[in-house]
């Protein structure tokens, strides 16, 4: 007689995370209400995303469309019920000697992502609809795609970041949290740049910033001591030497009647505490107090943190 083999039970479905870039994006913060019948139905519209997202597609003729939705920590217990994802907390303040990463308010974040923005605005319009006057917007940034995937910076973005096996290893949540499995942490930060004072360095000085040439994003050196770059400050290894990626879905936004010139940071990570780490590095420096040199010319307005549960998770919200 053979003994029984136990199976393996796969992961919960996730969302949209690892979706592709498109030429279109939406990041849309939104805080609810503390009404009395706020909860049911944001709970109600949370778990009908999947046939919104549906609607839009049916009409899209093929093109792409990809919604992606993040739960923070001030509602999770109300809206998700349960213990919170285990790294979960609101996005915490980073103050350094010359920068500061704030902190600012949104309890759902809607990452949306597609190959035209009339998709993206049926979307939103349906889903406001649904939510009523049960949320308010805190933020609506939308974002374009620029020069084959740069920055308004004029660097390639997103370099670094993971693919092909790699992609979801380093996005989802697995074994190490189990209830959560199949969900990303995700952060957000709206930042603002000083187009005159970034075009009036020369090439040489902002590729030293950035540590990547201009013309192919090949990588600098890293520096051995003192002032670091950009893509030094942004590696993350843990104590015992193993680096750990994050997902940069990145989007240039503008408004040049307003002179208003920016990059909407968008990061997913399965931890949390590699994005947390990133941006002290960034803002504090490594070592304090030299900062990341981006930030003299990039400054932000908005910074949040949010978990994007599986996909069975948002689904069976109504339930």
């Amino acid at each position: 007689m053979t003994q029984a083999t136990e199976r393996a039970v796969p992961p919960p479905e996730p969302q949209d995370v690892t979706a592709p870039l498109t030429a279109a994006a939406a990041f849309l913060v939104l805080r609810v209400g503390d009404g009395p019948d706020s909860d049911a139905r944001v709970r109600s519209t949370l778990a009908a995303t999947s046939d919104l997202v549906k609607n839009v597609r049916i009409g899209a003729d093929g093109a792409a469309f990809h919604c992606t939705v993040g739960i923070g920590h001030r509602v999770w217990e109300r809206v998700v019920g349960g213990p919170p994802p285990r790294e979960l907390a609101p996005f915490r303040e980073i103050t350094g000697a010359s920068h500061t990463a704030v902190a600012t308010e949104g309890d759902l974040l809607y990452h949306l992502r597609a190959d035209s923005t009339d998709l993206i605005v049926r979307f939103e319009m349906m889903l406001l609809d649904s939510f009523g006057d049960t949320v308010t917007t805190v933020d609506e940034t939308t974002g374009f795609r620029y020069r084959h995937g740069r920055d308004l910076l004029d660097f390639a973005d997103g370099t670094a970041n993971p693919d092909g096996a790699g992609l979801p290893a380093a996005t989802l949540v697995g074994e190490e949290d189990p209830a959560h499995a199949g969900g990303s942490y995700v952060v957000v930060q709206r930042y603002l740049h000083d187009m005159a004072a970034w075009r009036g360095q020369d090439v040489a000085t902002q590729e030293g910033i950035v540590g990547r040439t201009k013309f192919d994003g090949v990588e600098l050196p890293d520096a051995e001591e003192g002032q670091k770059s950009h893509k030094t400050l942004c590696t993350i290894t843990d104590d015992d030497g193993v680096e750990h990626d994050i997902l940069r879905d990145n989007m240039p936004f503008a408004s040049p009647g307003r002179g208003e010139y920016g990059t909407y940071f968008i990061g997913y990570s399965r931890r949390l505490w590699v994005v947390e780490t990133m941006l002290r590095r960034m803002f504090v420096g490594d070592p304090p107090p030299l900062h990341d040199r981006i930030l003299d010319y990039s400054t932000p307005t908005t910074g949040c943190t949010f978990f994007v549960p599986a996909r069975p998770v948002l689904d069976g919200l109504d339930d």
